[in-house]
């Protein structure tokens, strides 16, 4: 998780109605896309908001760290003519609450199950970031799901970077339980990503890090879920049997390309895709991605 590139921008420019986005409809006009908003409860007791907007077979979106439904809405939309589409708050953000005892991985699969349920039953995922790892972990735990895309799970597969230091989720726990929302995202960014500092300066002197810090309670499920301690790619996602598409951009980080590339090598039959002129901050530009994830999910 050294090399996931954050921006100000990756986090703060995708907010959108709660009840309406925009779509390309079959002439290539953009049509507004109604979104049904639910409460789902988890197996704890968790409220998870989901929206869902669109026809056609059930696709998951998940987001990665400092994100919400907001930050996927607009790839849900350009999905919605081919998909129902659904998009949630992780629990801890957003609108969706958290009622566990402690940050286990085994809550936000349970989530996800709860989504997937709600869904009809079966579904397709795809996962950014840190998402894209809750999604592999959710195939490889044997959720009922068809195709799982992921967009540049932020493993550790690179030798030739450190990892983050062994005490960083025990010091980014202490923040949270303090309540300490700006410190939290400050250790998650410098050591847990590997965020220069002055970068992370300019970060804090931007409008998108009050969004990012909202959202800093949340973290410890990020780090946990990533976990660079627990093994190699090849590893982590072992024994998953359903058709995987693993995405890269070619501007990304050169960690999280190789991370992304050992998922791939990883799984029998996987897909890998290499997206030119993209990085980590995909979800700001999607059409490009819809338009691969359309052909996988069909």
């Amino acid at each position: 998780m050294t090399e996931h590139q954050v921006s100000e921008h990756q986090v703060s420019e995708h907010q959108v109605s709660e009840h309406q986005v925009s779509g390309d409809d079959v002439s290539g006009h953009i049509a507004p896309v109604d979104i049904t908003s639910v409460n789902v409860v988890s197996e704890d007791g968790t409220t998870l908001a989901v929206d869902t907007i669109g026809q056609g077979a059930p696709v998951v979106l998940v987001g990665g760290a400092f994100n919400d439904r907001s930050t996927v809405a607009a790839l849900a939309a350009e999905l919605a003519p081919a998909f129902t589409v659904l998009t949630y708050d992780r629990r801890g953000r957003g609108a969706s609450d958290d009622r566990s005892e402690d940050y286990q991985v085994v809550n936000e699969v349970a989530d996800l199950a709860a989504v997937i349920e709600h869904a009809g039953g079966r579904a397709s995922l795809f996962g950014h970031s840190s998402g894209a790892v809750l999604v592999l972990e959710a195939a490889r735990r044997g959720l009922p799901i068809d195709r799982v895309a992921v967009y540049e799970p932020p493993y550790h597969a690179d030798d030739d970077q450190p990892g983050p230091a062994a005490d960083v989720y025990d010091r980014l726990r202490a923040l949270v339980a303090a309540g300490d929302r700006d410190g939290a995202t400050e250790l998650f960014l410098r050591d847990a990503v590997g965020v220069p500092a002055e970068a992370i300066a300019g970060i804090k002197a931007g409008e998108g890090w009050a969004f990012m810090a909202d959202k800093a309670l949340s973290l410890p499920y990020d780090v946990l879920v990533t976990a660079p301690w627990q093994g190699r790619p090849h590893e982590r996602v072992a024994g998953i049997g359903v058709p995987v598409l693993a995405v890269y951009g070619d501007r990304t980080s050169p960690g999280l390309a190789k991370a992304t590339e050992a998922v791939a090598a990883a799984l029998p039959g996987a897909e890998l895709r290499v997206m030119p002129g993209e990085d980590h901050a995909v979800l700001q530009r999607p059409a490009a991605l819809a338009r691969i994830l359309t052909e996988f999910f069909a």
